[in-house]
């Protein structure tokens, strides 16, 4: 009975036990602790956030500057190649590179085995595919245009 005389009713109840009070400051404590972790996730999700936002707007910059190199490239091979011609000497170009480095990255996935090697067949075959489709599809157009 000590324990209640040394804690009078708060507001006119019941007297507070030390157990009950014990049980309200440890809940204030985790409470306290979630506001705390809380406003710490948040404070690092906004620079997490913002570096995303700014890596994709580099990324938009480097498709705009490739834009732009290759209209840089095709005007001048303009300058002393027909305007078609150099188009598709440029546009040959490209295709030669993505499909160098495309084999470069088939190989590399190969070499690393299991679902990777998997995967590079499966991409290789989706590709010869497509290839005996468009190629003949191509060649047909150019040799149309040429005739023009």
């Amino acid at each position: 009975m000590g324990d209640v005389a040394a804690n009078p009713p708060e507001g006119g109840g019941r007297p507070v036990s030390p157990a009950d009070r014990l049980a309200e400051d440890v809940a204030e404590v985790v409470r306290a602790e979630v506001r705390s972790v809380r406003g710490q996730l948040a404070d690092a999700a906004r620079p997490a956030g913002l570096g995303v936002a700014l890596l994709a707007a580099a990324g938009g910059c480097l498709v705009l500057g490739a834009g732009a190199a290759s209209t840089t490239v095709l005007r001048m091979l303009e300058a002393f190649l027909p305007r078609r011609l150099a188009a598709a000497g440029l546009t040959a170009g490209y295709l030669a590179t993505a499909a160098l480095l495309a084999r470069l990255g088939l190989n590399q996935l190969r070499a690393a085995g299991g679902s990777s090697a998997r995967l590079a067949d499966e991409v290789r075959d989706a590709v010869s595919a497509t290839a005996g489709r468009v190629v003949p599809a191509g060649s047909t157009a150019a040799r149309d245009a040429l005739k023009r």
